[in-house]
C-alpha cells in the first residue's frame, strides 16, 4: 500500500467532522474541488469508499467510520511530531456574542482542537456590544457578534442567524393574558428586537424573568416561565418555536459577522477554521 498522504488524511478528518467539503475547505484555506480530489486519492489509495456524498450532507461509510479513528490519530501523531521542535505555541483571543454559541460549544473546541492542538484558543463570551467594545481597544485579536443595524458594515459574514419565539413544550399561554417574556438585561439588541417586534404587531407582554446571559435566559426558558425571543442555534435542548402556534410575529434573522485585526497567514487560517466550526456546527 502506498504512504498516506497526510494533508489527503486531514481534509477527510475535517469533511467528516464539518460534514461538508465547502466547510472543510474553508479550514485548510483552499477550494471544495481540491479537498474532494484529495479524498478521492486517499479513497482510492485505500482501495475503500470513505464517504458517502449526497447533494445536502456528507456522511462516512462503514469503512470511513472504521478509518476515522486512525485518522485522527494519524494527524495527531503528525502534530505532535512537528511539535517536537519546540515551536511556540500560538494564542488567539476571540470574543463572541452569547447569541451565537450555545450547547454546540464542546463540539466547537474539540473540532478546533482536533484541527489545530497547538493553538491556546481564549474565548470570551459577552453581548455582541461588549465583544465589539473590547475589539475596537485591541483587548482580542477577533469579534463575532450579530449584527443588528447599519453602523458597522465591515468584516465578514459568517452565517444567517434565524431567531425564534423559544419556550418549553408545555409552556401554557391563557388567551387574553400578556404573553409572559423571558429576556436579558437591558441594552441588549435581541431583547429590542423582540419587543418592537410585538408591539408593532399588538402583541400584549409582561416580562417576568430578566437574565444574565443567554444561558439563564435559556434555564428560564426550560423551566417553563416564559418564551424567549432566541436564536436557533442557542436555544436548549428540548425546547421548541411556539411563534406560529401563538400567532406571534416573525422575528427578523440577524447575519453573524466576523470582525478581526489579525494579519499573520496562520492565525488568519486559523480564523478561518473557526469561523467553519461555528457554520458546520449549526448543521
Amino acid at each position: 500500500m502506498r504512504m498516506l498522504d497526510i494533508e489527503a488524511v486531514q481534509a477527510f478528518v475535517l469533511t467528516a467532522d464539518l460534514k461538508s467539503f465547502t466547510r472543510a475547505a474553508e479550514a485548510m484555506d483552499t477550494t471544495q474541488s481540491a479537498v474532494s480530489l484529495k479524498i478521492k486519492r486517499l479513497e482510492d489509495g485505500l482501495g475503500r469508499r470513505l464517504l458517502e456524498r449526497t447533494p445536502r450532507l456528507v456522511r462516512l461509510s462503514a469503512d470511513g467510520n472504521a478509518f476515522l479513528g486512525p485518522a485522527r490519530n494519524l494527524v495527531a501523531a503528525h502534530h505532535g511530531a512537528v511539535g517536537s521542535f519546540g515551536l511556540e505555541q500560538r494564542r488567539l483571543v476571540v470574543g463572541i456574542s452569547h447569541h451565537i454559541v450555545g450547547a454546540e460549544l464542546p463540539l466547537l473546541l474539540k473540532r478546533m482542537n482536533g484541527a489545530e492542538p497547538s493553538l491556546v484558543l481564549e474565548l470570551r463570551i459577552s453581548t455582541s456590544r461588549e465583544v465589539l467594545e473590547e475589539f475596537e481597544r485591541g483587548a482580542i485579536d477577533a469579534a463575532i457578534v450579530l449584527r443588528h443595524d447599519n453602523r458597522r458594515r465591515d468584516g465578514e459574514t459568517i452565517l444567517e442567524e434565524a431567531f425564534g419565539w423559544i419556550a418549553a413544550p408545555d409552556f401554557e399561554h391563557r388567551p387574553g393574558e400578556p404573553l409572559r417574556l423571558a429576556t436579558q438585561a437591558e441594552p441588549c439588541s435581541v431583547r429590542t428586537m423582540a419587543i418592537d417586534a410585538l408591539t408593532a404587531a399588538g402583541v400584549a407582554w409582561t416580562e417576568v424573568f430578566v437574565g444574565g446571559g443567554v444561558a439563564t435566559t435559556g434555564a428560564a426558558v426550560s423551566a417553563g416561565l416564559a418564551v424567549a425571543a432566541l436564536g436557533r442555534r442557542v436555544a436548549p435542548p428540548g425546547t421548541v418555536d411556539i411563534g406560529q402556534r401563538l400567532g406571534l410575529p416573525p422575528l427578523p434573522s440577524r447575519d453573524v459577522v466576523l470582525h478581526s485585526n489579525v494579519v499573520d497567514r496562520q492565525t488568519r487560517a486559523s480564523l478561518k477554521t473557526l469561523a467553519a466550526t461555528i457554520r458546520a456546527t449549526g448543521i
